[in-house]
């Protein structure tokens, strides 16, 4: 039962009719999953099993968050709603941050402890796996004189580019919302434009970087320990890139529909931390795993 309380913002609190949507929402990953272990042991049936899936689950977000949005619209969530959706917001962003402090702190450990220790077996321990290893600089793969050659990706080249794009587009976020703050429409919809337009050029960039990695420069998933930590951290990193894409355009679909207003918008501003935060998860890869 949706309760409400007309009398003071003070003591308001929606609480929405019970929903299916979760239910629908386990079914749809549980097919997403199946139809995942399916396909990797080759049996035909298991890209229909992910596509139905992933269409189920499309399905759920698209009428589920829709229905918020129309929670929203009517006036149903106010002053506490907003407090409980900021403290939502912040801490997954925090869980966010432990999940790239995890990734930063395995490249740490074999760049600064475990491949140092084991190149370096010989003079502590009178033994050592790799007796004709003599260089220990980073990057490398961690695997000895006999591993595959590979050429570590530079930092001035389209990395450089692509932080250039990114803070811009943090730029830009932020220009949108002081326009939204001021009523702005024509300024805040230019801004998400631009910061959408330059988070795609972003990832066009790093596509095409992979595509150098693998085919020129020999960086691939197998290049040891070099190429697992840069594929899992700039992968990650991009795949948070497109989430907050997608986010940004559901944003950007409101705004024209003239949805938010200089006093009610914490959806748009719960994105916008969210762009923040890849702006500066970028900038630690771009330093640690680019320049260093």
């Amino acid at each position: 039962m949706a309760h409400t309380n007309a009398g003071s913002h003070d003591t308001h609190y929606f609480v929405p009719q019970p929903s299916i949507y979760p239910f629908i929402l386990s079914g749809g990953l549980f097919t997403l999953a199946f139809g995942f272990i399916l396909q990797m042991n080759k049996f035909g049936l298991g890209p229909w099993m992910m596509l139905g899936g992933f269409g189920i689950i499309l399905y759920v977000l698209y009428n589920w968050f829709g229905k918020i949005i129309h929670e929203s619209q009517s006036g149903a969530y106010r002053d506490w709603e907003d407090k409980s959706f900021r403290y939502g917001m912040i801490w997954f962003i925090l869980s966010e941050v432990a999940f790239f402090a995890a990734f930063f702190g395995a490249l740490f450990y074999v760049r600064n402890i475990s491949v140092p220790d084991l190149l370096t077996m010989l003079p502590r321990h009178d033994v050592t796996l790799y007796p004709e290893y003599k260089d220990l600089l980073w990057p490398q793969s961690g695997q000895g004189p006999k591993a595959p050659a590979f050429t570590p990706m530079g930092a001035w080249g389209i990395p450089a580019l692509n932080t250039a794009l990114l803070l811009t587009s943090g730029a830009t976020i932020t220009w949108a919302h002081w326009a939204l703050l001021k009523n702005n429409r024509a300024q805040l919809n230019l801004g998400l434009f631009c910061t959408i337009a330059l988070g795609v050029v972003f990832l066009g960039f790093q596509a095409y970087e992979y595509h150098h990695a693998y085919h020129e420069l020999g960086l691939t998933m197998g290049a040891g320990v070099y190429g697992a930590t840069f594929f899992m951290l700039t992968g990650f990193h991009g795949f948070h890139v497109t989430l907050g894409a997608i986010m940004l355009m559901v944003i950007y679909g409101r705004s024209l529909k003239g949805h938010f207003t200089s006093e009610r918008h914490f959806a748009f501003e719960g994105v916008a931390w969210y762009w923040h935060f890849v702006d500066v998860v970028w900038l630690g890869l771009f330093i640690f795993v680019y320049w260093l």
